[in-house]
């Protein structure tokens, strides 16, 4: 599975959030995996893709974060994924 995270940081605060990912990495676990992410030009939001077969994970994963961070999850399929999924009715 694939997912949008949007993250929101606390106070529009990136500081206290790229200190511990400094120091302490992704701290995702063991089947989260980070694709990409996209940062706001006035370093509030983060807009980052991960993949994972659990959602229990990514909320593991998130759960390391959230004193710094609040997140809005969705979940994502590709372009291509979207195509073939509306072809039939094309």
């Amino acid at each position: 599975m694939r997912f949008m995270i949007i993250e929101r940081y606390r106070d529009h605060d990136p500081v206290p959030v790229y200190r511990r990912f400094r120091d302490r990495g992704r701290m995702a676990p063991e089947g989260v995996t980070y694709v990409g992410s996209w940062i706001t030009e006035d370093l509030a939001t983060c807009y980052q893709v991960m993949e994972c077969r659990d959602r229990a994970l990514l909320d593991a994963w998130m759960d390391n974060w959230r004193d710094l961070v609040d997140f809005e999850v969705i979940r994502v399929v590709t372009s291509a994924e979207a195509q073939a999924a509306v072809a039939p009715r094309l």
